[in-house]
């Protein structure tokens, strides 16, 4: 068998369901395992359309985060159900990707995507406090390179983030929040921050409350 894109030995023959697109759109990626999605999610979702001016926002819920324990993770159609009721945006789609490409880190799923998708314009969103441990990520470099990534602020996050790893490693392509409306049309490494209305609500919180 031939390797597909993502370089493991696998038959390239699947065509994922993907969420409509076209070249020169303007899409954000934001990744997570939702398990269960809050409205968190939701205000992060809205800051980005508006602010990096997107015209789609796509939440791709991983079959299980590599750096997070997976026992009681909710079976994905069940996260992926509950996504759909709780985004209910016209702008927003959730997409179980990963699951259907058997991917499991986020630098094989952007390198599938940016194949796949053509000319347009992915932008990777993720919280601050995701920023703090950004560089354990499998190969986080090489996603930096692929996709200009923007950044939502979280609460506990904002003094933290800015002296990371990570955030070091972007401190020379990180552009001004005034200009996050570029961003999507920028070469990566490109990296925005922005602030805006926060909530403390967690997916980890709302597990114990239930």
């Amino acid at each position: 068998m031939a390797p597909d894109r993502c370089g493991r030995d696998k038959p390239f023959c699947m065509i994922p369901r993907l969420p409509p697109h076209a070249p020169g759109m303007r899409i954000g990626l934001f990744g997570g395992s939702f398990n269960p999605p809050h409205e968190g999610h939701v205000l992060v979702s809205r800051i980005a359309l508006a602010r990096l001016r997107l015209d789609r926002l796509w939440w791709l819920v991983t079959p299980g985060n590599p750096l997070k324990e997976t026992a009681g993770l909710a079976p994905l159609e069940t996260r992926m159900s509950a996504c759909r009721n709780l985004a209910a945006h016209p702008r927003i789609a959730v997409s179980g990707v990963e699951a259907e490409i058997q991917t499991r880190y986020t630098y094989d799923t952007l390198r599938f995507l940016c194949a796949r998708c053509p000319g347009v314009r992915f932008v990777w969103i993720m919280g601050a406090d995701n920023l703090l441990h950004f560089h354990r990520w499998r190969h986080w470099r090489e996603i930096a390179q692929l996709v200009p990534m923007a950044v939502i602020d979280r609460p506990g996050a904002t003094l933290n983030s800015g002296g990371s790893v990570s955030a070091q490693f972007f401190s020379r392509s990180r552009i001004l929040e005034k200009d996050a409306g570029l961003l999507a049309t920028m070469r990566p490494p490109a990296l925005v921050y922005l602030h805006g209305r926060r909530t403390s609500q967690s997916s980890t919180a709302l597990r114990a409350t239930l």
